[in-house]
């Protein structure tokens, strides 16, 4: 039987996935588990770089900073998010990257949730 309520802290939670709360990842029957969606608490020191850029995407995703100043890069333009609640949006086909110009924490949202799409260090 899947568990309906879970308690949790992202802070705590988010370090066991990669900050990955939410997704196809979590096991099935965990209420965490979802084919639909992805989330995750990014906790980003200052400098920290995403590996390598993120190709032929399939998801459209929305980040939210939290605290910091965050940059994101796409082919030919960079967002700086530098108020709480700034955000972008992107979908499918958009390759992109990023860069924590300060220690930031980020939400991400990604949607729907498919398996294979980790980003592993060069």
């Amino acid at each position: 039987m899947t568990e309906s309520v879970y308690v949790g802290n992202a802070n705590v939670d988010a370090p066991q996935d990669r900050g990955w709360l939410l997704g196809y990842f979590k096991p099935p029957g965990d209420i965490r588990h979802s084919d639909d969606v992805e989330i995750k608490w990014g906790v980003h020191p200052r400098g920290d770089r995403r590996a390598r850029w993120a190709t032929g995407e399939k998801r459209t995703a929305l980040l939210v900073l939290i605290s910091g100043r965050f940059r994101l890069e796409f082919p030919g333009r960079n967002v700086v998010l530098s108020r709480q609640g700034d955000y972008v949006v992107w979908g499918p086909g958009v390759d992109h990257s990023w860069y924590a110009e300060e220690e930031s924490v980020v939400l991400t949202v990604r949607w729907p949730s498919i398996p294979g799409y980790a980003v592993t260090p060069e």
